[in-house]
C-alpha cells in the first residue's frame, strides 16, 4: 500500500508500539466510516474497529486529496472505544 506519514504520524507509531500498520493500512482502504475534518476541508478521519483490541477504534487522520495519500496522525480514540 502506498501512503506516506509525516513526521507526526511517524512519532505517533513509534511512541505507541500497539498500533500496528496492517491496523492502519486496514482503515486506509476499508474503513468502517469515515468523517470529514470540522477544520480542513482536505482532511478525513477514517475509523476502524480493532475487535482483537478490545474493540477499540483506531482513528487515522489522513489527506487522501494527495498522491500518495497523507497520513497526518493515527491513535485509539477512547471516546468511541466499541462504538464503530
Amino acid at each position: 500500500m502506498n501512503y506516506e506519514l509525516t513526521v507526526h504520524a511517524k512519532e505517533t507509531l513509534r511512541i505507541r508500539a500497539n498500533i500496528r500498520l496492517e491496523w492502519l493500512e486496514q482503515a486506509i482502504a476499508a474503513p468502517h466510516q469515515v468523517e470529514p475534518d470540522r477544520i480542513d476541508p482536505n482532511l478525513e478521519h477514517r475509523l476502524l474497529r480493532i475487535d482483537e483490541f478490545d474493540g477499540r477504534v483506531l482513528r487515522v487522520v489522513m489527506n487522501a486529496n494527495v498522491k500518495p495519500p497523507r497520513i497526518i496522525t493515527v491513535f485509539f480514540d477512547r471516546s468511541l472505544r466499541g462504538l464503530v
